[in-house]
């Protein structure tokens, strides 16, 4: 399972989601999420899903990374549904017993839902996939720039953000790693009780802690001795420019949320 998480991971490629400018794609993530929220049907949620689709086909990434992304929140697809079959009581009863109503609205809620969440994983991990560490920091911090009027550090917490980012992958591999030296010294991960299994973890969390504490020591020695005092003064080897392209995307990005709004409409006259 562990394995499966890509959360985090850069995947190099000459694409043309990959040539993007950094602000562009993060502007298009944020236009993602509200086409997202503002479908209020099937339709809708149909032409935000062919957006994202069409999007990582263009990308160049395999669609097993995309499975794989998928993989770790199961768990929570399957948790999400449930709530709402189970609570939703409104609408045509499909199935009764004893005190479990499973209604319409419930079942079509719950696969709406589920749809929803699928799709804004998917196109989250589609910005990290495209985008290396060092362009999301640049574009974090000239898309928050406006707040260093305030004396908000913009560098430092988009350093911040960009570097715990970053670091998921290593942590999940080392997590791994510990887990498989834990099992071969005869540590039992997989049967036993709830409590059980909770207190087998703690001799892998407490080494990832420890570990995650040298890395995090190592990291602030290594920018120490590179010099590195924060955003003052500080140049860059690749300005970010945006071009036609950048401007296309957004183009047709509006168009797909007009598009939504559209369908929506469809349905309701429907």
């Amino acid at each position: 399972m562990l394995k499966d998480i890509t959360i985090g991971q850069y995947f190099p490629g000459k694409s043309l989601v990959h040539r993007l400018d950094p602000r562009v794609k993060i502007i298009l993530i944020v236009a993602f999420i509200v086409m997202l929220f503002i479908a209020d049907s099937f339709f809708g949620l149909g032409v935000g899903m062919v957006f994202v689709l069409g999007a990582f086909l263009i990308s160049g990434i395999p669609f097993k990374m995309m499975l794989k992304s998928l993989k770790p929140i199961m768990p929570l697809l399957i948790f999400t549904g449930l709530l709402n079959i189970l609570f939703i009581r409104t609408g045509e009863v499909i199935w009764k017993w004893k005190f479990i109503v499973i209604t319409e609205l419930g079942v079509t809620t719950a696969l709406f839902m589920v749809i929803r969440i699928v799709a804004l994983i998917i196109g989250s991990s589609l910005l990290t996939y495209t985008t290396s560490p060092i362009q999301l920091t640049d574009a974090i911090e000239r898309l928050f720039s406006p707040l260093k009027v305030i004396k908000v550090p913009v560098h430092e917490l988009a350093m911040m953000m960009t570097i715990a980012l970053r670091f998921i992958p290593t942590l999940i591999e080392e997590t791994d790693k510990i887990m498989s030296a834990q099992k071969a010294r005869g540590a039992d991960l997989e049967t036993g009780s709830v409590i059980q299994r909770a207190k087998a973890l703690i001799p892998i969390f407490v080494p990832l802690i420890v570990s995650s504490f040298r890395r995090a020591e190592e990291l602030a020695l290594a920018m120490e001795c590179r010099c590195y005092h924060g955003g003052e003064g500080r140049t860059r080897l690749k300005q970010l420019k945006t071009s036609f392209r950048d401007y296309a995307a957004l183009a047709v990005t509006a168009v797909f949320i007009a598009g939504v709004v559209f369908a929506d409409k469809i349905d309701f006259i429907i």
